[in-house]
């Protein structure tokens, strides 16, 4: 993909500038990235869905690349990136859209999905399953806490790290290179099938540890990734900064209070899922993927792809386009 050959876009909503980009013509597929991502994972995406048919846009997210990065902690709860996400499909202008997510851009998608079915006639996650809104919990027992209990008291977790203002960013910028080629190499499928680890890192790791002393630095890159498409996450992540990202995982305990006016709802639209068998670290379960099935109105396509691993639209291009087109061609 050529990024010449992309359309430019940027509005102003929200009190912030959204970025994203365009190509092709047809049906929207809109698509949100994940943490420490950009709209280049969607890059193979992209190329596919417009030789198809499609208008294939790809947003940056609130805190990325192009998109502005409010300093104030809170402005990165769930119904701002929703509403981030519905500023662009009204941008587009487009009567129905199919809204798609990776990594924290699924809970995005899927919850955008729920609350304006109006908007999005379709909704299509991976790695990250669906999750029903649960309500708001006891004031003494918030996400953040459940966390801790599971970690015990001699593991961190990443989720936990992250929480803790100037120490991520810290950690994560002290060599930005290292920390992305390390990030999308140990939770990637590679990782477990070059014998680096026996199975999926799970996200914990012993307490007093920083974050990038869990990860592995690959002798050669993975056949997935380039130079190109390294140095090019390290530009965008080197000129915003780490901190917009980890502001998400630092509004986790706001969610349930957040999603509580849609307690009992679910998504009614058709809905797709695939996710790869050695992610262990967002959620990707057999407990939540079983919970998934039932929950959703209407799951038409799911998937877990052997051997694949958190980075699937990067990792498994070819599987993963080949489905989406099967999901989105059978909407039309």
């Amino acid at each position: 993909m050529e990024i010449a050959e992309l359309e430019q876009h940027n509005i102003h909503a929200n009190g912030i500038n959204i970025h994203y980009v365009a190509k092709g013509n047809g049906p929207v597929v809109l698509m949100c990235h994940g943490f420490p991502e950009s709209w280049y994972s969607w890059r193979h995406q992209i190329d596919a869905l417009s030789k198809a048919g499609y208008r294939a846009v790809a947003m940056s997210m609130r805190g990325y690349g192009g998109t502005d990065a409010p300093a104030d902690v809170n402005a990165y709860g769930i119904i701002d990136l929703i509403g981030d996400v519905v500023a662009v499909a009204n941008d587009i202008s487009s009567d129905s859209l199919v809204v798609m997510g990776h990594d924290w851009g699924a809970p995005v998608a899927w919850y955008s999905a729920l609350v304006r079915p109006d908007l999005f006639k379709a909704v299509a996650c991976l790695s990250v399953p669906w999750i029903p809104p649960v309500g708001g919990l006891p004031e003494e027992i918030d996400l953040n806490f459940l966390m801790r209990q599971a970690a015990g008291p001699d593991r961190d977790y990443y989720r936990l790290f992250f929480q803790e203002p100037r120490i991520a960013e810290a950690d994560l910028e002290a060599d930005i290179y290292r920390t992305m080629l390390g990030f999308l190499y140990t939770i990637s499928g590679e990782a477990v099938a070059s014998g680096d680890l026996a199975k999926g890192w799970d996200g914990y790791f012993p307490l007093g540890e920083a974050f990038t002393e869990q990860l592995i630095i690959p002798q050669t890159f993975p056949q997935w990734l380039t130079e190109e498409d390294l140095q090019f996450y390290v530009k965008e992540i080197t000129r915003t900064g780490f901190r917009g990202g980890v502001n998400w995982y630092r509004n986790l305990n706001k969610l349930p209070a957040a999603l509580s006016p849609w307690v009992g709802e679910t998504i009614k639209q058709p809905s797709f899922y695939m996710g790869g068998s050695t992610d262990l670290i967002a959620g990707n379960t057999s407990s939540n993927i079983s919970a998934m099935k039932d929950s959703l109105a209407d799951l038409r396509y799911i998937e877990i792809l052997e051997g694949a691993g958190h980075w699937l639209q990067q990792e498994r291009p070819e599987e993963v386009n080949k489905a989406l087109l099967d999901f989105i061609n059978s909407l039309n």
